[in-house]
């Protein structure tokens, strides 16, 4: 079939156990309470030092940067689903260890529980996904779980100011009851799906094959650039502002924007996005991301850092559309969890390199070098990984003719 065949075709229907994949994600992210507002509970109920809340925090992502390669590898070896039953009632019972917490040494064990614990499932469900889905609907699977994933962000965000009021005790235990509700949705409605091993094939481990994969490793180093310029909106850009003279609170608005915009388009762009060529429209939305950070060179009120928000949240919604599909078409089958496991890695590295580079270059160069910065690293991304695109072809064509 053509290549113009199969970007035409009618799309179909999903399977049963995508939509329950897409309601464990929705729920999951409705009950995003306690990570948001950690910093706030540990300062404000537990009375401890701005810094030492910041280094709790970290444990939390640490832990999440860790199970990106644990949570891979359990997909693989023991399987998609009993991954996602780990991390969904695994993060519900850490949630609770950590509210009721007392000890410090406890805290931080639970907090790097918790990150660690809460992201097991995201190579298990990307993994899945792959398993489930043709290749040519993959960039419209992994578009909706995008938007259900902000969708119930953006409502828990809202609520959890609400439950705050009432205690923040209460934000662990209702975080809690969803994800054991998202892990209760597993059970009863998502199958296993990892493939089943030839009887005369050998484990392989993941080390010996990566290294040997070129493209494999570029695409990580694509992807650190990537997250390393997406961090600036959580990290920079708030400083940015406020050296305009603008509020924290003109901040949260600007930004809120960006949960606007993904629940708003998402659902339109995500149906053009599944036309196009994968690996292309990767590298178009990374260079969006990079020249929407690049309009901060330029602007200095509310309204020029909103257009700038809104532009690289274009991006970002193809990015995240499309990330997935080529990882999946990029993957052996049966390391299919560990790449995707790698994959997240390194976006969480990207987002330890963002916040020290941004931040630092806003100091020491100033505004208009750092989000000159952003657009410049985002044409080199782009470059890399538009060259990218005939062997990622080569690849997806490849692993399609041994599936």
């Amino acid at each position: 079939m053509s290549a113009v065949a199969i970007g035409n075709a009618a799309p179909t229907a999903l399977p049963r156990a995508f939509w329950a994949l897409w309601v464990c994600q929705l729920v999951n992210r409705l009950g995003s309470f306690v990570q948001p507002f950690l910093v706030l509970y540990l300062t404000h109920d537990r009375h401890l030092s701005a810094g030492t809340a910041g280094a709790v925090a970290a444990a939390v992502g640490a832990g999440s940067v860790c199970a990106q390669l644990v949570g891979g590898w359990l997909a693989d070896r023991v399987g998609r689903r009993v991954t996602m039953l780990i991390c969904f009632f695994g993060t519900g019972a850490a949630l609770i260890l950590l509210g009721s917490a007392r000890s410090m040494a406890l805290v931080w064990v639970t907090a790097f529980l918790v990150g660690l614990l809460s992201d097991l499932f995201r190579p298990a469900v990307q993994a899945t996904v792959a398993d489930l889905l043709q290749p040519t609907e993959r960039v419209r699977a992994y578009g909706l779980l995008f938007w259900a994933i902000n969708l119930g962000f953006s409502v828990s965000t809202v609520s959890a100011g609400v439950l705050a009021s009432f205690g923040y005790g209460l934000l662990f235990w209702v975080n809690a009851a969803t994800s054991v509700i998202a892990g209760l949705v597993i059970w009863m409605m998502v199958p296993e799906s990892r493939p089943a091993p030839e009887e005369d094939s050998v484990r392989r481990a993941l080390l010996p094959v990566v290294v040997r994969d070129t493209v494999f490793l570029l695409m990580i180093l694509i992807q650190i650039g990537y997250a390393t310029i997406y961090m600036q909106g959580y990290s920079t850009l708030p400083l940015a502002m406020s050296d305009d003279g603008l509020s924290s609170r003109t901040y949260g608005l600007v930004i809120a924007l960006n949960g606007v915009v993904i629940v708003l388009v998402q659902p339109f762009l995500g149906k053009w996005y599944a036309r196009l060529d994968r690996p292309k429209l990767l590298a178009a939305s990374m260079l969006v991301v990079g020249l929407g950070f690049g309009v901060g060179a330029v602007v200095h009120s509310w309204w020029g850092y909103a257009v700038s928000v809104v532009v690289w949240t274009i991006g970002e919604i193809g990015f995240a559309a499309v990330i997935g599909a080529v990882f999946a078409d990029l993957a052996p089958i049966d390391l299919r969890g560990r790449y995707m496991g790698l994959s997240g890695m390194a976006f969480g590295v990207g987002t330890v390199i963002g916040p020290l580079a941004g931040t630092n270059a806003l100091e020491h160069l100033g505004p208009t070098a750092t989000w000159l910065g952003c657009a410049v690293l985002g044409v080199v991304i782009f470059i890399g990984q538009y060259s990218l695109a005939p062997a990622l072809h080569a690849r997806a064509a490849a692993n399609a003719a041994t599936a």
